[in-house]
């Protein structure tokens, strides 16, 4: 693997009408002799670096952090391949997403951490930059890897070699996997050299990279044994985060919508946008394919629908039990799902099916394309998962948890505000609101392994014969064929 494709390094220069980046044909193939040169080398790098990223997270973060919860159900037009996910019934023939794309993002981030500090930069602060963001990526794609497949292959140098000695190697376990991603986000946060964002929030910042710091530390204050000392580490990185530009949108619509992308809200987001990337992303399953359009609905429902296209169909829908969290007055309601009904003689109204109005894309040529950025973070998972920390560690996350209220239900806000009780009263609360906040944003999942809740909550795992093995996901057939050293997860020899 010597040889790298233009495509994976330059890649689409096209990301985004603002940014000029990412949109190439691929036209030669390069070595890394000639290669890694320049400073323009390393910033075609990294470019090929997020389009790995956002390959990633057309589909698969979702599949990962969420579909297998408590979120989403069958919908009208067939599984589409979904079941296996939210029935839990994942095989290593039919597991769904491998390892595979992962490692080609670590790769990604190998090749710029090995090459680019040999690279002459005209300005230090953007070679460390450009680091730092390789750095964070590695970290990011490591914990999104370790919490679904536990113990891994830990590769820290990139692969430019079929060599099977440096190819063929077994898994390194979980503990020491985190051991890397926490050393990867301190480099990050070292080389980073202020708090500012990148430009449309669609590249990794020191305000992400300590988001994801928060994250990280509460898994392993929680998931592996780290305790206090995890908790307050995630609190305070968390915490920095506040001192930086950011804040909650008064309008809960207006953080997704396909105009007002990069907003203050958002911390860190991968791109997507016309004539950028391939395609839609998983918010299609989530939408209403036109032939399914019964002709007896209200001109309401006509209207929220609106155009259809872009190859919208309805293979989810959200649950009964995410929609039962919501009241009327709750301004997020309308902003994630709206129901639809036909009617009948009398003006009968039937339930007929449920469409995912957050991430709903934009319309193009009359045609609906689902190209909303996948957020990764903003600011009101930040203030939840502050909340998270200082109730684990017995301090009251009252102020964080009414922030996100008072924005949900602005004048009807006494009516729901919120009082601290115990740790356990608290966790069941604070759990349920990253719920309302975040559904179908790829967190619920995790959010349930995080608080000890995925078997107790979701039945298609405590039915299950010896449910905790079913936690992680079984390493596909695929990868076992190929990687000789990798052995199978508990419960799916």
């Amino acid at each position: 693997m010597k040889n790298l494709n233009i495509a994976l390094i330059i890649s689409l220069f096209l990301f985004g009408s603002c940014s000029d980046l990412l949109d190439v044909s691929p036209t030669s193939v390069i070595t890394t002799e000639s290669f890694w040169k320049t400073e323009g080398d390393a910033e075609g790098a990294l470019i090929g670096m997020y389009v790995n990223l956002r390959s990633i997270s057309t589909s698969t973060l979702y599949y990962l952090g969420e579909a297998r919860a408590d979120v989403v159900a069958l919908g009208t037009v067939g599984d589409g391949g979904w079941a296996k996910y939210y029935t839990n019934r994942l095989q290593p023939d039919n597991a769904g997403p491998s390892w595979q794309s992962l490692y080609t993002l670590v790769n990604s981030a190998n090749l710029i951490l090995k090459y680019v500090p040999g690279i002459d930069f005209a300005s230090e602060e953007r070679k460390n930059t450009i680091l730092a963001e390789a750095y964070t990526m590695r970290a990011f794609t490591y914990f999104v890897m370790t919490r679904t497949w536990g113990d891994l292959p830990l590769r820290m140098d990139p692969t430019e070699s079929e060599n099977p000695e440096l190819t063929q190697i077994e898994r390194t376990a979980q503990s020491e996997i985190f051991q890397f991603i926490k050393a990867d986000i301190d480099k990050a946060l070292q080389l980073f050299p202020d708090n500012s964002y990148a430009e449309n929030k669609m590249f990794w910042s020191k305000p992400a990279t300590s988001a994801l710091k928060g994250e990280v530390y509460l898994w392993t204050a929680k998931q592996m044994g780290g305790g206090n000392a995890d908790l307050q580490t995630a609190l305070d990185a968390l915490k920095d985060i506040q001192n930086t530009d950011v804040d909650l949108l008064d309008n809960f619509a207006d953080v997704f919508d396909y105009d007002n992308k990069g907003n203050k809200e958002v911390i860190m987001a991968v791109r997507f946008a016309e004539l950028e990337s391939a395609g839609n992303n998983y918010f299609n399953a989530m939408y209403l394919i036109g032939s399914a359009i019964p002709a007896n609905i209200s001109s309401e429902a006509r209207e929220t629908i609106g155009a259809i296209g872009g190859g919208s169909n309805n293979i989810t829908v959200p649950t009964t039990y995410v929609k039962s969290l919501f009241t009327n007055d709750d301004q997020r309601k309308d902003a994630s799902f709206y129901e639809i009904y036909t009617i009948g003689e009398n003006e009968a109204l039937t339930y007929y099916t449920t469409i995912v109005t957050k991430g709903s894309g934009t319309v193009i040529g009359g045609s609906r394309n689902f190209i909303d950025d996948i957020i990764l973070y903003r600011y009101a998972d930040v203030l939840l998962m502050i909340a998270e920390a200082k109730n684990a560690l017995g301090e009251d996350p009252s102020m964080e948890i009414n922030q996100v209220r008072m924005r949900a239900y602005e004048d009807q806000f006494d009516n729901y505000a919120f009082t601290s009780g115990t740790v356990e009263e608290n966790n069941e609360i604070i759990l349920e609101e990253r719920l309302r906040e975040l559904a179908f944003e790829g967190k619920r999942w995790w959010d349930l392994v995080r608080f000890d809740k995925a078997i107790e909550m979701l039945p298609t795992l405590s039915e299950q014969a010896n449910p905790e093995q079913k936690i992680l996901w079984p390493i596909s057939t695929s990868v076992l064929s190929l990687e000789n050293k990798v052995t199978q997860n508990p419960g799916y020899e």
